[in-house]
């Protein structure tokens, strides 16, 4: 799954796993479809913040296997996404969540 992320002044799309622990970390619930209005979004990017301080060094989280792997297919060359730092995962979205504070816009998203 991928989720896409709204403003009046932007436009991101993140894998699901990590963008779901991003919300999380905001203190959200993680639905989806869902929002943030403009009122509300400094407070979700202050919990967003002490959440990276917390657990940005954890590695953020892998996408499921899109299907399972072949028996006996021990020498596997299909390329895998290195592991990234939430903290790293976090940065377009942090700036997103700025941008969207200074401009006052609102925070939405839904399944791209």
């Amino acid at each position: 799954m991928l989720v896409s992320f709204t403003t009046r002044f932007g436009h991101l799309v993140m894998q699901g796993e990590p963008a779901l622990a991003l919300l999380r970390l905001g203190g959200h619930s993680g639905a989806v479809p869902g929002a943030i209005l403009e009122a509300d979004l400094p407070a979700f990017l202050a919990r967003l913040r002490t959440g990276l301080e917390a657990h940005g060094e954890e590695f953020s989280p892998a996408p499921p296997p899109a299907e399972e792997p072949e028996r006996g297919d021990a020498d596997d060359d299909t390329p895998r996404e290195r592991p990234i730092r939430l903290k790293v995962r976090a940065v377009p979205f942090v700036d997103m969540i700025e941008t969207a504070v200074r401009q006052r816009s609102d925070l939405m998203w839904e399944r791209a």
